[in-house]
């Protein structure tokens, strides 16, 4: 059942890996399996968010009752890309594979690849741009978990 917990929190908007990870962690699932587990959750909606979400969105931001949140999600993506865009230059792989690896609000694998999907980056080079910055984020969040479960502090 932990394991089912983990992959099915990982798919979440907003908390995906970086939630699911220390969760997987913390319930005692070993690490690898941990891992394992947080990414392909994690990776699952990708494909559907690269493909269908834009339209989906568009479709739906002038509808009664979701058109708020459609527009929200729209917007959010268009401003994550524009930032990618404005940082990036050419350099849009690293852009994206950093806005999804360094685990801070909002900046996961749903926003990067709507973004990506937003820019018309190229399929192959966004989901492989998102799968390593969902992998840097799995680091870092393991990391941090880790490190925090076995009481090592840097301060003494």
């Amino acid at each position: 059942m932990k394991y089912l917990i983990a992959f099915l929190v990982s798919m979440v908007p907003l908390v995906e890996l970086r939630g699911a990870l220390p969760i997987a962690l913390a319930s005692g699932i070993p690490t690898l399996q941990a891992y394992a587990i947080c990414i392909v959750g994690n990776m699952l909606p990708v494909p559907v968010i690269f493909f269908f979400a834009r339209k989906v969105l568009e479709w739906g931001k002038d509808k009664p009752m979701i058109g708020s949140f459609f527009t929200f999600c729209l917007e959010k993506g268009h401003k994550g890309g524009e930032k990618l865009k404005a940082k990036a230059g050419r350099g849009l792989f690293l852009a994206l594979l950093l806005f999804v690896g360094i685990p801070v609000p909002g900046t996961g694998a749903w926003t990067g690849t709507l973004a990506a999907s937003i820019l018309d980056m190229d399929f192959k080079s966004s989901v492989i741009a998102v799968m390593l910055g969902v992998v840097l984020a799995g680091v870092i969040m393991g990391t941090g978990t880790l490190l925090i479960m076995h009481g090592v502090s840097f301060f003494g």
